[in-house]
């Protein structure tokens, strides 16, 4: 032992002093992992898939189980830093903050301080649920008049929530994530922002290897649209890279690699600041100066810039009640307005109140999901519901009577019944078009042993949002503000203070008023279309939360009206659901329909019910999408 040990300091030794002398040392041995994605492709990739010894055989692995905490979320790092504040005594929410914090390093395309967040909590002690709304507002000098000045309007054949609006530092709002990070550890956490972001500064600073499918996403957009007012515009930020997000996110100019290690220090310096000083250095201080500068480095024409010092330090989430419907005698929350998710519960009624007239007789279970007419039921619910979602959803705070009335009777079962005749349970519809686009989200959620649940959804809105990077801090601004409309009578028309319409979504399940589970399920309009696709898999069709997520899902596009099928669906159903009933059909990967996590409270029967914020009697299971390069975790 003496001696290997001394062998060992003495190559060490030698490797120091030849690079001392201008050697370089010999290089690790490079790995023989090859990726599908490589060319050329290596014949792994043709390989079969093995079998599961036992239940459902597609199933990619099981569910998780403990009894202490679980967590669940696309990154492992981000779980396992999860995992750990509550093995050390933290709760649901102390471990939520921290996992978004590490998702902002680990997946930067996906989530970002400088981005949105909404999130329903369950505070066990209380027995209640509360939302919060933590997403981006508009800028004061974000007037239609502004826009329209600059040469951007609405074109009435152009639809879309971003019907008109630019790209670069027009389509930023004032982020909100921070604030709210900071928020819920006030309110219900038990440690504080500078232990919950520690992990995330370690990381930074030290590196983490990039994993699958996050590494095939690192792709920076251009920073700014060359504008039809000025197409004389400054040529560093115009229809390029910014090379401020280019030197914080890249590697030697590149994306980094599967398998590469990734470091910003400029985050790290971010995060020690908020450590330090609290979401005031991003509001109101250093963080704040920064921004600003480099929004009037950059503004979009001789006038004021489209982000101020006022404006940020003017910034405040909300607080509010989560929209909620009942469905087989379940209680389904989920995100209200300006989030699209209270969609889902609108699907979710249709299906309660219409396939008993579609389909006489039958149930979603009865048909199954290897029935065409389970999908194009599916499908055609998606389509009357989503038409209410384009025409109403927006900010609530900016609602005029008309639009109250008209969202106030969006969730009931009558109004759901009056939507039966609108489908044709023989024929695909053509419905209204409308969209909200594609976007890029992270979801996580945790449990603690206490009962606290957290349902949770951060967001740049595009890959690397904006494009826009803070020179010195390591962030990129998100780009929600595409999704307001320059059309001047629609709820959602853009304006200074107000929230866009935004598609990022939270859901969570009660029973008999006591927790049931959380989930969610990212990517754009996929999201509320998801969640109801995945409900109807656990409560009709009974599958666990990993083979909720496992099994293939359908995304319907409003615009063209066409439907995409992951290609096992697509080669198993697609020639059906063409022929026998209309609908345009497409096959595709796994990448166009979102990625989910999902957490479940299961009573283990071993005594009465805890009392409020006693440990529970029971355990929780997790599921995590195998689209992702996530995990569930728990002790």
């Amino acid at each position: 032992m003496v001696r290997g040990g001394c062998r060992s300091w003495l190559v060490l030794t030698g490797l120091v002093l030849l690079a001392a002398a201008g050697f370089a040392a010999p290089s690790l041995a490079q790995s023989p992992i090859k990726s599908c994605g490589d060319t050329p492709r290596p014949s792994w990739c043709d390989a079969a898939p093995g079998a599961r010894p036992a239940g459902w055989g597609a199933q990619g692995r099981s569910e998780v189980m403990a009894r202490n905490g679980i967590v669940a979320t696309s990154e492992p790092l981000a779980a396992q830093a999860g995992l750990r504040v509550l093995q050390a005594g933290g709760n649901a929410i102390d471990a939520a903050v921290t996992m978004a914090a590490m998702l902002n390093l680990t997946e930067p395309m996906n989530v970002g301080i400088a981005g949105d967040l909404f999130a329903i909590i369950y505070i066990a002690k209380e027995n209640k649920l509360y939302q919060l709304n933590a997403s981006g507002k508009a800028p004061a000098a974000a007037t239609l008049k502004r826009y329209n000045d600059l040469g951007y309007a609405w074109n009435p054949k152009d639809w879309g929530f971003g019907s008109g609006m630019p790209s670069g530092i027009m389509s930023v709002t004032i982020p909100g994530a921070i604030w709210g990070w900071q928020d819920v550890l006030e309110k219900f956490g038990t440690i504080t922002l500078k232990e919950a972001l520690q992990p995330a500064v370690d990381y930074a600073e030290k590196g983490f290897p990039v994993t699958e499918v996050i590494a095939a996403g690192w792709t920076l957009p251009a920073a700014l649209d060359c504008h039809p007012a000025d197409p004389g515009h400054p040529a560093p930020y115009c229809n390029r890279q910014d090379p401020d997000a280019v030197a914080a996110w890249y590697v030697n100019g590149k994306p980094p690699a599967h398998g590469q290690i990734f470091r910003n220090p400029d985050l790290a310096k971010t995060f020690r600041l908020l450590q330090q000083q609290g979401r005031d250095a991003f509001y109101k201080g250093e963080i704040a100066r920064a921004i600003a500068a480099k929004a009037e480095a950059i503004k979009a024409d001789s006038g004021v810039p489209f982000i101020t010092l006022e404006d940020l330090a003017g910034y405040k989430g909300e607080w509010v009640n989560p929209a909620t419907t009942s469905y087989h005698g379940y209680d389904i929350y989920e995100t209200a307005p300006p989030s699209q998710a209270w969609n889902a519960l609108e699907i979710l009624n249709v299906l309660d109140v219409c396939v008993p007239k579609w389909a006489p007789g039958q149930t979603l279970a009865s048909l199954g999901p290897a029935n065409p007419l389970y999908w194009h039921l599916l499908v055609e619910a998606k389509k009357v519901a989503y038409e209410d979602l384009y025409a109403v959803n927006s900010d609530p705070n900016f609602w005029k009577d008309g639009v109250k009335k008209q969202f106030s009777k969006l969730l009931s079962k009558d109004y759901a019944a009056s939507l039966c005749g609108r489908v044709d349970p023989k024929k695909a519809g053509t419905p209204k078009p409308g969209s909200a686009g594609e976007a890029d989200t992270i979801y996580l959620t945790t449990a603690d042993r206490w009962g606290n649940m957290v349902s949770w959804v951060n967001s740049n809105f595009a890959a690397f949002g904006s494009g826009i990077g803070i020179p010195g801090y390591g962030f990129v601004l998100h780009n929600r503000g595409r999704q307001f409309t320059l059309d001047p009578k629609s709820p959602n028309v853009i304006a200074p203070g107000k929230f866009p319409y935004n598609t990022i979504s939270a859901g969570f399940v009660m029973k008999d008023g006591k927790p049931l589970m959380t989930l969610g399920l990212m990517g754009g309009d996929m999201q509320a279309q998801g969640h109801a696709q995945v409900l109807v898999n656990i409560l009709d069709l009974g599958a666990n939360l990993q083979a909720a997520t496992d099994m293939a899902r359908f995304r319907h596009n409003q615009v063209p009206n066409e439907l995409s099928l992951e290609t096992p669906l697509f080669d198993r159903l697609g020639a059906a659901l063409r022929d026998t009933y209309g609908h345009k059909v497409l096959s595709v990967n796994g990448s166009i329909v979102g990625g989910y996590q999902a957490i479940m409270f299961t009573p283990d029967g071993s005594g009465p019910p805890p009392a409020p914020g006693q440990p529970i009697n029971g355990f929780y299971r997790a599921g995590s999408d195998h689209r992702k390069d996530g995990m569930a975790a728990g002790w």
